[in-house]
């Protein structure tokens, strides 16, 4: 029985046909490499900082997929990411990562390229707040996880804003209602509210006021109410009437724009 020829029910017209999962990939990757076959162009570059080897070979995989090129920095990186332009870094998090993220925020190309982190978690990432890291990578490193967070992310990394009005962004914030103090982390947001990481557990349609800092914006103080919940995690949906949340939009408006 020939494995090529199996068929599939007829849809739109055209009959399906299905590849052994084992044949997948090779029959894609000799597509791509056909002799002829146009090549799309890098709409993005992404540096790699100080990653080992099958980290950089992995997520080069991943960014790939997306058109965004991968270019890998091992010396010289807080220099090279003041000075050139890229679209996002990926870089582990630990010793010398504040001089990384210092030189891309303050560097007149990147201060608004995506920065993910690499290692860690959620509570480590706040050291670097002030930096406003964007996304995190699991580590280790697995393809599947990997692959779904540059997925997520990509149109924040092409320029495709103005479709993606949600900004992924880590930074610290403090929610207060229903008689409590909780401290938690954003997950993204945007000018009509934003979501959160917190151990805390808000029930819907309780009245709150979350105060955070993004980069560029000061400490903002903005009421809202928790729209919905999961487990970890809550969205809170500003308050329209909170002249507040214009200083939110503001920033997000200049964020898109850079």
């Amino acid at each position: 029985m020939c494995l090529f020829n199996r068929p599939y029910p007829i849809h739109n017209g055209f009959r399906k046909w299905s590849l052994p999962l084992n044949m997948d990939k090779a029959f894609a990757t000799s597509l791509a490499l056909a002799p002829g076959r146009p090549v799309r162009k890098a709409a993005a570059r992404t540096a790699l900082v100080g990653l080992n080897e099958s980290s950089r070979v992995l997520l080069s995989e991943c960014f790939r997929q997306f058109g965004i090129e991968t270019v890998v920095i091992s010396a010289n990186a807080a220099e090279r990411l003041h000075k050139e332009k890229f679209e996002a870094c990926v870089l582990r998090v630990g010793d010398g990562a504040d001089s990384m993220m210092e030189a891309a925020r303050t560097s007149p190309s990147n201060s608004r390229c995506v920065i993910y982190a690499v290692g860690g978690n959620a509570q480590e990432a706040m050291r670097y707040s002030k930096y406003g890291i964007n996304a995190m990578f699991q580590d280790p490193l697995e393809r599947p996880a990997a692959l779904k967070l540059v997925r997520a992310t990509r149109m924040l990394v092409l320029h495709e804003f103005r479709r993606y009005v949600r900004i992924p962004v880590m930074t610290e914030v403090l929610v207060v209602g229903d008689g409590r103090r909780a401290s938690a982390s954003s997950i993204e947001i945007s000018s009509g509210g934003m979501s959160i990481k917190t151990f805390e557990d808000f029930s819907i349609g309780v009245n709150v006021e979350v105060s955070f800092a993004l980069m560029t914006l000061p400490r903002v103080n903005v009421r809202g109410v928790v729209s919905w919940r999961k487990p970890k995690s809550i969205g809170i949906r500003f308050d329209a009437s909170d002249e507040r949340r214009q200083k939110v939009k503001i920033w997000i408006d200049s964020y898109l724009e850079n």
